[in-house]
């Protein structure tokens, strides 16, 4: 069990530094879609290389769970923590209720995909299914780039709306010359760059260590290493963000939706992006043709995984706003889904 902690520690530890230098560099380059896209691919660096390392050493049930388990997580603990910190006077401008209207695009995509994910499993994970996997992937990406394309076209008859008179143009240069001296300097851009490298490189160094360890500790313990990559393998992945979310949320309305947008985009690049990996992951592991079979722990953890998926994301569609009600709901859910894990029986050798 040390050994499994120090690993988890150091996976931890390398996660915080690639989120900041990840965070740092996407202020350099801040353009939503880069936000969105990029950022939510390095902040989910850690699930894919413990899902690489898992699937690739012949752990199916290691890769797909601790997926399964960094949306489970997320999806209840990490947005009630959120929205529980935005909207009582942890917040330093506590809100009534998060805004969550203007992501209908994170919202269709997430439910779609958690759906899609969990019938494709009905007859296992292959080749095929990892395709598709990637091309919902690459979907996301092209729906993100045109949304926010449209955004700068809307955006840009505002800009032009302002420039009425030579009295308005100084007013434009000075707001001009304010933003530029808000850029990233070299020397923190170089910084932020150095981090990023740094939290790969020792993600890359911990997540086999961390899946050996975690295999010996369930055998230790008499509890599947599915189990415990559901529950343990999150805190590595997820902690930075949402040490982050929690950071938001206390900064107001502005703070809270991106936060939302964050948990959205990162859960979608799980049911796609990080299933593909799975997926080719056991094809190097076993060949072109390996399939990642479904199991008892395995199936139950889809279904419960989804079903806490659509619910957490029913008041999003039926509400403008979500609050503190929602947050003690998916509070209840995630305590709720912990104690189901240990009451039901499960083979511990399974993997």
């Amino acid at each position: 069990m040390v050994i499994m902690l120090l690993w988890l520690g150091e996976l931890t530890i390398s996660s915080w530094v690639l989120s900041y230098g990840a965070e740092h560099l996407s202020i350099r380059y801040g353009a939503k879609f880069i936000g969105r896209t990029l950022l939510s691919v390095a902040t989910t660096l850690p699930e894919i290389a413990i899902v690489i390392y898992a699937a690739a050493d012949g752990f199916y049930g290691i890769a797909i769970g601790s997926g399964l388990g960094s949306n489970l997580l997320m999806m209840t603990l990490g947005l009630a923590i959120m929205i529980l910190i935005a909207t009582t006077r942890l917040s330093k401008a506590p809100l009534k209720g998060i805004s969550v209207s203007m992501f209908k695009l994170d919202k269709i995509f997430l439910l779609t995909t958690a759906i899609v994910s969990a019938l494709l499993f009905i007859d296992g994970y292959d080749y095929l299914d990892g395709f598709i996997f990637s091309g919902m992937f690459i979907a996301y990406l092209i729906m993100a780039l045109l949304e926010m394309r449209t955004e700068k076209r809307k955006e840009a008859p505002r800009v032009l709306s302002h420039i009425e008179s030579p009295e308005d143009r100084p007013k434009i240069i000075e707001i001009e010359e304010a933003d530029a001296s808000t850029k990233t300097s070299d020397n923190r851009l170089l910084k932020a760059a150095l981090a990023f490298l740094a939290g790969t490189i020792g993600i890359l160094v911990g997540a086999g260590p961390f899946i050996q360890s975690l295999e010996g500790f369930s055998s230790e313990i008499g509890v599947s290493s599915i189990i415990l990559a559901v529950v343990i393998s999150p805190i590595a992945g997820e902690m930075p963000e949402k040490i982050s979310m929690m950071i938001l949320a206390r900064k107001g309305a502005h703070g809270a939706s991106i936060a939302i947008a964050n948990v959205l985009g990162s859960k979608i690049l799980n049911n796609t992006l990080l299933l593909a990996v799975a997926v080719f992951g056991a094809m190097f592991h076993a060949g072109f043709f390996a399939k990642i079979e479904l199991t008892p722990i395995l199936t139950f953890q889809v279904i419960l995984v989804t079903v806490v998926t659509i619910i957490a994301l029913i008041p999003m569609f039926i509400k403008k706003e979500i609050g503190l009600k929602v947050g003690t709901l998916l509070l209840g859910m995630y305590i709720i889904s912990l104690f189901i894990q240990f009451l039901l029986p499960h083979d511990p050798s399974e993997h």
